[in-house]
């Protein structure tokens, strides 16, 4: 059996701070493996407006490249409208029964725990490990196995904003995928 951990995400784009946290999990649990999963449309974020499904994944394609336990699974990409981790974690039981699964989420989902789709399911069906963050609350009713990660302030947004603005993104993100988000004209006004 693998022991395999999520890491669901807009990913737009993936970044150095995406990388850091797999990379902790991946050796403090002892998994065999991490997936990156693009999501379709998160139900926390309907209203804003994310790269193409295609950019996002050639993007992770290059971020992970270099790291043969980090994996990319679209599984979120097949279906349309919203992405319910319940029907994620349904559909990778089914496609991969023999497989644990851990689904890792950062200080600021576990705050939002409460508010998922069927989480007294979900907390049965696969185990949550949250990341710890700075200025995040990790008190919750829910059974989580915590993994603490360095700091290391980066997201998606600081990123697209600099992109947008024409400010350095050294060492926040990898080389591959600057290069891509430049050939691509991605995050331009």
């Amino acid at each position: 059996m693998r022991k395999i951990g999520v890491f669901g995400g807009t990913f737009d784009p993936p970044h150095n701070g995406h990388l850091l946290m797999a990379n902790e999990v991946l050796y403090k649990l002892e998994l065999d493996e991490i997936w990156f999963m693009p999501n379709q449309i998160p139900p926390h974020k309907q209203e804003n407006a994310f790269s193409l499904s295609q950019h996002r994944v050639e993007m992770l394609k290059l971020a992970i490249s270099e790291r043969k336990q980090f994996k990319l699974e679209t599984i979120e990409l097949e279906r349309e409208g919203p992405s319910y981790t319940f029907d994620t974690v349904s559909l990778l039981k089914q496609r991969y029964p023999k497989d644990q699964f851990y689904f890792i989420i950062g200080a600021d989902m576990i705050e939002y725990l409460p508010k998922w789709s069927n989480i007294d399911e979900l907390v049965n069906m696969i185990k949550f490990v949250g990341v710890k963050r700075p200025g995040y609350r990790i008190e919750t009713p829910y059974p989580l196995v915590f993994v603490e990660v360095p700091a290391f302030e980066v997201s998606s947004s600081l990123l697209r904003d600099r992109f947008k603005h024409c400010q350095p993104t050294d060492y926040l993100i990898p080389d591959k995928v600057k290069l891509y988000v430049k050939e691509n004209h991605l995050y331009e006004t």
